[in-house]
């Protein structure tokens, strides 16, 4: 018997176990993980509710989790990031409840979530922190039996340490997303070059010879700026911390205010996670047939309503995931899946090699909650310091890559000050 779900069609299902299988070759850290886990079990009877993208990777992180003994239910956490043969492939031959379906509406989006929450979790694994904040606003009632969560990505982190400083936050959760294994890869390589690909795809510009805007300079910013620098492209950086500032300009990148940028700029992608990063008056001098695109997990980082409120009449749907809206002047600024995330809405999202650390991080961050939850308060915590090294050591491994020891006299040179010059 299927297990419950709603997702588009499980006719896709075959198609969606193949692209798991090809992602799960470039995923040996999450692969040994699961190996483990399918021995020792250590999320046996624990109910797990999972608010992520539905893509190829996640997939293999289900069945890591399932592996280890966790009933594991999955919904989306974007409306555009579902990949349909994925969610079919999950009911059909792993027997995962997946709520998810590319394209969803919002009222369908939500009631996603409240499906996933009336599994009533012992933890939840989140990403934008959507599941956790619906199940504080309107699902109280489940908050006794919540051992703990993680979190995978900026976003997310923000909104709960928002919250655990109100004394809002019930439960402790690990920012899966400030590991050094996540942020310092996934964010900066995976996000480059999906970000990049999904503009690419959406588009099919050239971007050598363009001026692209990137707002912002953390880590998944720095990625996109890398990557359209190495395609060719003159890079702008928007800023308002002033040592990512001057990081930027030392990275050899012209950094100036969004609003001297917007008249310049030929491709603009956003990733602060805050809102209006570009907003009504920068569309105003935006030059014609600029592109505008988001990287980060809400489209609040673009002001779509205020960019409907200059345009004359609804935009028009000119290329997949493309909105055309015409100004009042004449000029037409495009804007990409909907200013959601381009690198999952129009691409595949991160590639695996990337999301194996991500996703290795959120296996092992949950079984160390499950064991450590009673020694931790109401709090956002980093995965402990050994796991993240593991991580790392494992991927090393993985890739035939060798590294140094220190040697005794090593050890005890750097544990002492006695010696000096």
């Amino acid at each position: 018997m299927t297990v419950e779900h709603d997702v588009r069609d499980l006719g896709l299902a075959t198609g969606g176990r193949y692209r798991i299988e090809w992602a799960e070759r470039d995923m040996p850290v999450l692969r040994q993980i699961r190996e483990r886990f399918e021995k020792e079990r250590p999320l046996e009877g624990v109910r797990m509710s999972a608010c992520l993208h539905v893509t190829t990777e996640t997939a293999n992180l289900a069945r890591t989790l399932q592996a280890g003994g966790a009933d594991l239910v999955l919904t989306a956490s974007n409306p555009l990031s579902t990949q349909d043969d994925v969610a079919a492939s999950l009911v059909s031959h792993f027997e995962i409840p997946v709520y998810a379906i590319k394209g969803e509406d919002n009222d369908t989006y939500y009631d996603h979530i409240k499906r996933a929450l009336d599994h009533k979790p012992h933890i939840t694994m989140d990403d934008g922190a959507d599941l956790v904040s619906e199940l504080h606003k309107n699902r109280t009632e489940l908050l006794e039996t919540v051992v703990g969560g993680t979190e995978e990505t900026t976003t997310g982190v923000i909104r709960l340490r928002a919250m655990a400083n109100d004394g809002a936050l019930k439960f402790p959760v690990i920012a899966v997303n400030d590991s050094m294994t996540k942020h310092l890869f996934d964010n900066r390589y995976g996000t480059g070059q999906s970000t990049i690909d999904g503009i690419i795809r959406a588009t099919n510009v050239l971007l050598a010879g363009r001026v692209v805007v990137v707002g912002g300079y953390g880590w998944c910013s720095r990625g996109i700026a890398m990557r359209a620098k190495g395609l060719g492209a003159n890079v702008i950086v928007t800023e308002v911390d002033p040592l990512k500032a001057l990081e930027a300009v030392m990275d050899g990148f012209r950094v100036m205010k969004m609003i001297e940028a917007a008249p310049i700029g030929d491709i603009f992608v956003t990733s602060t996670g805050d809102i209006h990063v570009i907003d009504t008056h920068h569309f105003e001098v935006m030059k014609d047939g600029a592109i505008v695109a988001n990287s980060g997990h809400f489209n609040v980082e673009i002001n779509i309503p205020g960019l409907k409120s200059l345009a004359t009449g609804e935009p028009r749907l000119v290329r997949p995931f493309v909105e055309q809206y015409r100004m009042s002047d004449g000029r037409v600024i495009n804007l990409l899946a909907d200013g959601r995330l381009v690198n999952l809405a129009a691409a595949e999202g991160h590639p695996a090699s990337v999301m194996d650390m991500s996703f290795a991080n959120q296996a092992l961050g949950a079984e160390y909650m499950l064991t450590h939850s009673d020694e931790l308060q109401n709090q956002v915590y980093t995965i402990p310091q050994d796991i993240d090294q593991e991580i790392a050591r494992l991927k090393l491994e993985a890739m035939g890559v060798q590294i140094d020891t220190l040697t005794p006299a090593q050890v005890e040179y750097l544990n002492q000050w006695q010696e000096g010059t």
